[in-house]
């Protein structure tokens, strides 16, 4: 068997405050290989963004964080790195798309400059002219129609749905290893959201980059996943092909997250209730084949 792309083993972690040490990720694991979009999912608060910022070594509070457990990418441990190794890894061989892309993109600097800035990361080098031509690239990659015109704009003279097509050009100009999606479509109504999507998937498909894809939006998840991870409350209860989990979904807690999406049919959503028997139950698996399997 290769070795993933990324692999979370037994990964804990609290965070030190007046009251103690609060525990936000209880032993969660996870893993994927090289060219596999694995979508991790569960209600705000549930400990989703946490764990890919800990990933990146972008953990605002590391100060007052305990971290148990092993973090590889590509086998290497990113517990053993310093903080300049960790930080040549970010926007190189590690790439993130964030939730908001106006906010993420810097508005006193050109889309060229923040390209070039970008393309530095790999290359040290590069000069302008070569930077500003991959950066064309990147952006008829996604399929921007104005390449040139884009690149001597602000990201407050673009559109969200525009400023979200030049994050995921940023993210992956650099041909990253692997890229985080942190509710990339959160920003955009639902046409551009399926259209950025889809010429994501396509574009990592290209490349083979393993993607860990951030999200509360099942219907999208169900498009864009090969496979499920379900969090709730720091603590992975379900995982499996996407296909395998959402027809026969195992845990109670994934039930209820199914349920609990509008319908077009109208009717109230179903209120989630944490209290009700069956929310300890144990991780449930599916392996793609039958029915999904509860490991004590």
């Amino acid at each position: 068997m290769s070795i993933p792309t990324l692999a979370i083993e037994n990964l804990h972690l609290g965070f030190r405050g007046h009251a103690g040490l609060v525990e936000v990720l209880h032993g969660i694991s996870l893993h994927i290989a090289r060219g596999e979009r694995v979508a991790l999912v569960g209600e705000s608060g549930s400990g989703k963004s946490v764990t890919a910022r800990l990933v990146l070594g972008l953990l605002q509070e590391a100060k007052t964080a305990r971290v148990s457990g092993a973090l590889r990418f590509e086998g290497q441990d990113l517990a053993a790195l310093d903080a300049k190794q960790r930080h040549a890894l970010r926007g190189t061989s590690m790439s993130m798309i964030f939730q908001d892309p106006t906010s993420s993109l810097n508005p006193v600097f050109r889309i060229d400059t923040q390209f070039h800035e970008v393309l530095r990361r790999r290359e040290p080098k590069i000069n302008r002219r070569v930077a500003r031509e991959r950066a064309a690239q990147a952006l008829d990659d996604v399929a921007i129609p104005d390449p040139e015109r884009v690149l001597d704009s602000y990201s407050f003279q673009l559109s969200g749905g525009m400023n979200q097509r030049v994050m995921i050009a940023m993210a992956l100009v650099n041909e990253p290893t692997l890229l985080i999606a942190d509710e990339p479509g959160t920003a955009l109504d639902v046409t551009v959201q399926a259209q950025t999507l889809r010429l994501m998937r396509d574009l990592v498909t290209k490349h083979q980059t393993a993607v860990l894809f951030i999200s509360h939006n099942l219907g999208v998840v169900r498009e864009f996943a090969d496979r499920v991870y379900v969090i709730y409350k720091g603590n992975i209860v379900e995982q499996g092909p996407t296909a395998a989990l959402f027809d026969a979904p195992g845990h109670p807690y994934t039930r209820a997250l199914l349920q609990a999406v509008p319908r077009i049919t109208g009717g109230g959503i179903p209120v989630i209730d944490d209290n009700s028997a069956g929310f300890l139950e144990p991780l449930v698996v599916h392996d793609g084949f039958g029915e999904p399997e509860a490991l004590s």
